[in-house]
């Protein structure tokens, strides 16, 4: 696909120096046992399933007043590791391994390693920074980073909550699980084909851009949020251990606008996103312009809205369009994509998850890297997640383990059916998470 092609989620990093510097020198997504320690609450009080990334009100909440709530206890430094290891099958033998230290098929993986400052800074700061080992690309990079200042007052009769932030990938810093950076599924096989089109906004500015932004919630209803990116340059992300190819040029300004509502059990939520950008491919002499404009749903109904491990049922939703104009032919392209999943969790242990995807655009072999000349992919995800500990009666408040198992089908892969479920994937992971 002739586009911007960087990394997508689940590698995520490099934000600016200060990221650097905090990661490194306040020592001496996800459901975090450092977080569950400050907070002195189970991880099943934040997350549904008692394994992140899936918020629930209170997570949500513990996310937009910066990650600084506390039990009152001195817990600092907030550091947490978290180890991913994995076993992926496909359908069919691929042509070539995705990575030159597996094989075609059936492969045992150590997914990769991370260390996470991940708590309070000040009393109205806090942050999430991670230094992630990739073990399927054998490289070490700070990953998903988002510091973020917060406080509240009141207005007349109405109360706001307002905060800033700095953050290194568009999505990062949201609240919900509908958005790309930490939408469903929270994790998935590097060594599984994957269509080859997604929107830039989708993953491909991950670590490869930093900014500030700066939001506000009125009255536990309205919440608006605008940023600014610039891209990093080429040594910037190389000292970050990011891969250079493209660069984005000036400034890539995104927007977020949401509605919430809490009523009885029920919470729902609308919204809309989006980012424009400018970016150089390798080896142009002009930039393509992207615009992707999304829109986004989440509804999420409680058993019992005061035990941590009541049932959760929730579901989210997202529609992404992006228009990209490019600089050789004047020309401009579409990108379509939906993706829609629901859940339900029991008792915060058993978590059943399925999600249906569609991406759909214009026809241009110049431009899609596919043998079709189309970016048309369709499928779906079925998942079931174990947690046994991160409950208020679990023996380890330190340790926190997910094990799942994940089948991934196509019905349609790079715009076409024949052959679409040899990328069909069968993916067993373990995660592990630990406090020191």
């Amino acid at each position: 696909m002739a586009r911007f092609a960087l990394v997508q989620p689940a590698g995520r990093r490099g934000l600016v120096l200060v990221a650097c510097l905090l990661a490194f020198l306040v020592r001496p997504a996800l459901a975090l046992p450092s977080f569950a320690e400050q907070t002195g609450q189970p991880c099943a009080a934040c997350h549904v399933g008692a394994f992140g990334p899936q918020l629930k009100p209170y997570g949500r909440e513990f996310k937009l007043y910066g990650y600084v709530a506390t039990d009152g206890k001195s817990h600092f430094p907030p550091l947490a590791a978290m180890v991913q290891t994995s076993f992926t099958h496909t359908s069919v033998n691929q042509p070539a391994p995705a990575s030159r230290w597996f094989a075609r098929n059936d492969n045992a993986a150590f997914d990769q390693a991370s260390l996470y400052y991940a708590g309070r800074i000040t009393a109205n700061a806090g942050a999430f920074i991670e230094l992630n080992y990739d073990g399927i690309g054998k490289s070490l990079a700070l990953n998903n980073a988002d510091i973020r200042y917060a406080s509240d007052a009141s207005v007349g009769e109405s109360d706001i909550v307002y905060g800033i932030g700095l953050n290194n990938s568009p999505t990062v810093q949201d609240l919900w699980n509908s958005t790309p950076a930490w939408g469903f599924p929270y994790n998935r096989s590097s060594l599984a084909p994957t269509p080859a089109a997604s929107a830039l906004i989708d993953g491909a500015l991950a670590q490869q851009v930093a900014g500030a932004s700066a939001y506000l919630l009125w009255d536990d209803l309205i919440y608006v949020e605008a940023a600014l990116y610039g891209g990093l340059s080429a040594d910037t992300r190389v000292a970050l251990g990011q891969p250079v190819a493209g660069k984005v040029e000036g400034a890539v300004p995104y927007w977020r606008f949401a509605v919430q509502h809490q009523f009885d059990n029920h919470y729902v939520q609308l919204g809309t996103y989006g980012l424009t950008a400018a970016v150089t491919q390798p080896g142009a002499l002009r930039a393509d312009r992207f615009t992707d404009l999304a829109l986004d749903a989440n509804w999420q109904w409680l058993a019992d809205t005061k035990k941590v491990t009541a049932d959760v049922l929730s579901a989210h939703a997202t529609y992404i369009h992006e228009a990209a104009t490019l600089a050789a032919s004047s020309r401009t392209d579409r990108l379509d994509t939906v993706r829609a999943d629901v859940s339900y969790s029991f008792g915060a242990t058993w978590t059943p998850s399925v999600q249906y995807f569609r991406s759909a655009g214009t026809f241009d072999p110049a431009y899609w890297t596919t043998a079709s000349g189309r970016p048309n992919s369709e499928g779906f995800i079925a998942e079931l997640a174990y947690v046994p500990f991160g409950k208020p009666d679990s023996r380890f408040t330190w340790l926190n383990l997910r094990l799942a198992v994940q089948f991934v089908a196509y019905t349609r892969f790079d715009g076409a059916t024949a052959h679409a479920g040899d990328n069909n994937a069968l993916y067993l992971s373990a995660w592990t998470a630990i406090h020191f």
